[in-house]
């Protein structure tokens, strides 16, 4: 009994190892010979690892979930400016006549107003403080020297008073590694789906 329960483990640890060195050898590819040895050769993706976030006291842990909120609230927004920019750049050639420059932006801040003029309008200053450093990131400039390129200085100077009245300044710079260093955090999660 004892001769044939073994025999029978034997047999069966032989089966399953015959089988895993099929399973073991399918991918002949992914082996390198160094110094007359085989060694199996596997390309694992990178993971990035990031602590855990520690709060002082319940309010800052408030003022970051709700910094995560604006952030992932205006991102797109951002992300599309940057993409309309470069549209407008391709479409637009720098040696175009003003009439027809301000034609292709008039007909552009109609369309755009149409689609997002009522969402704008809902959002708070907070918000607007966070569009304004996320249009720089996306864009590298500034959201004044955006407007004054595309609509003029006259214009650039009346939207940035409204920004004033209101405590922004279209003029704030992006600083990913000062400042601005939690938003960036925020967003490179955002981009990764940690978030």
């Amino acid at each position: 009994m004892k001769r044939s329960f073994i025999l029978i483990l034997v047999g069966l640890t032989f089966a399953f190892a015959s089988q895993a060195q099929e399973l073991f050898y399918t991918h002949r590819d992914s082996f390198v010979v160094v110094d007359g040895d085989t060694l199996p050769h596997f390309n694992l993706s990178t993971k990035t690892v990031y602590p855990e976030r520690k709060f002082k006291n319940r309010f800052d842990e408030q003022q970051y979930w709700r910094l995560v909120m604006r952030v992932k609230k205006v991102l797109p927004y951002a992300k599309e400016a940057a993409i309309l920019m470069q549209k407008y750049q391709t479409e637009v050639s720098p040696d175009a006549r003003g009439k027809d420059r301000r034609a292709y932006i008039r007909k552009a801040e109609e369309e755009l107003m149409k689609k997002y003029e009522a969402t704008f309008r809902k959002m708070s200053i907070n918000d607007g403080k966070v569009l304004i450093k996320l249009i720089d990131r996306e864009t590298q400039s500034v959201s004044y020297d955006l407007i004054h390129e595309l609509k003029g200085g006259v214009s650039a100077v009346f939207w940035q008073g409204v920004a004033r009245i209101f405590g922004n300044s279209l003029k704030t710079e992006y600083d990913p590694l000062g400042e601005d260093r939690q938003i960036e955090q925020i967003v490179r999660y955002i981009e990764l789906g940690i978030i």
